[in-house]
């Protein structure tokens, strides 16, 4: 039987020659899995053998990842954002740039009182949970235009015990109320993105990614509805593409909101930060 310290080597190579962007992270990441061991437990025990067990749920897990099914998927429920999130190909895997947009949520919610938040197109429902648990005042609802999607939201929701109004809508079409914070992170690529699109990428729902030849026609809907469904300044924060951030923040700083664009933690324009007039 190979130790953990020449399982690891194996595990590298083959996803190295398979052409995952991060062999030895993942090789890592999965092997601990398997083991179900710390990282300090596979330092110190790196001569230990690997089990048959153990390597029968290793070598399953590497050849799923070898197809290029993204990690996420692969090493079960993963905290995001202060909460426990799963993920599959029911919804877009929730990316660490977003929880930038989370931090920006909470910052807007600031000072207000038992504050109505909306997250549109919820996918894993990261934001609306994220938001909840840190401000369990809040009244959050969630929507998507995906009933599987909306599934595996409320599954994640009774995972982390978080209480949280899951809607079936198409953008803020039939969901009652007003809100003092619209947040979403809506398909944002343009439409020749499809083309050249990673492995892992394709595995993530197209209704999720692609918007339009700028990437920007659902952005512009809900942008167009936001009005409507917030207070008088109330704020739209988005996440979208460093190619069409500064659009779409032009086209709403013509229509009289107070817009801020904000970076993402590599410097890259991500985020618009909307006052509603």
């Amino acid at each position: 039987m190979p130790t953990r310290r020449e399982r690891l080597r194996a595990a590298t190579e083959q996803l190295t020659r398979a052409g995952v962007p991060s062999p030895e992270v993942d090789a890592r990441a999965l092997l601990l899995h398997a083991l179900n061991v710390s990282p300090t437990a596979l330092v110190t025990g790196g001569d230990l053998p690997v089990t048959p067990a153990e390597e029968a749920t290793l070598s399953a897990l590497l050849a799923r990842r070898a197809a290029r099914e993204p990690l996420q998927y692969l090493l079960g429920p993963l905290e995001w954002g202060g909460v426990l999130l799963a993920a599959d190909p029911r919804a877009l895997v929730p990316r660490p740039e977003t929880e930038w947009l989370l931090h920006l949520s909470l910052r807007a919610l600031a000072g207000v009182t038992a504050p109505r938040v909306l997250d549109v197109g919820t996918g894993t429902g990261a934001l609306a949970l994220g938001i909840r648990a840190a401000r369990p005042d809040a009244r959050v609802t969630a929507t998507d235009v995906s009933e599987g999607t909306l599934t595996l939201a409320r599954e994640n929701a009774r995972r982390n015990g978080l209480d949280v109004t899951i809607l079936h809508a198409d953008l803020l079409d039939g969901v009652p109320g007003v809100f003092d914070v619209i947040v979403s992170n809506p398909p944002y690529l343009p439409d020749a993105d499809r083309t050249g699109a990673s492995p892992e990428v394709e595995h993530d729902p197209t209704l999720a990614l692609y918007s339009g030849p700028d990437g920007l026609d659902i952005a512009r809907r809900l942008a167009a509805g936001a009005t409507a469904a917030l207070v008088p300044g109330g704020r739209l924060l988005l996440e979208l593409d460093p190619r069409n951030v500064r659009t779409l923040a032009h086209d709403l700083d013509t229509a009289g909101w107070a817009v801020t664009v904000h970076a993402d933690l590599t410097g890259r324009e991500r985020f618009v930060d909307a006052t509603r007039p």
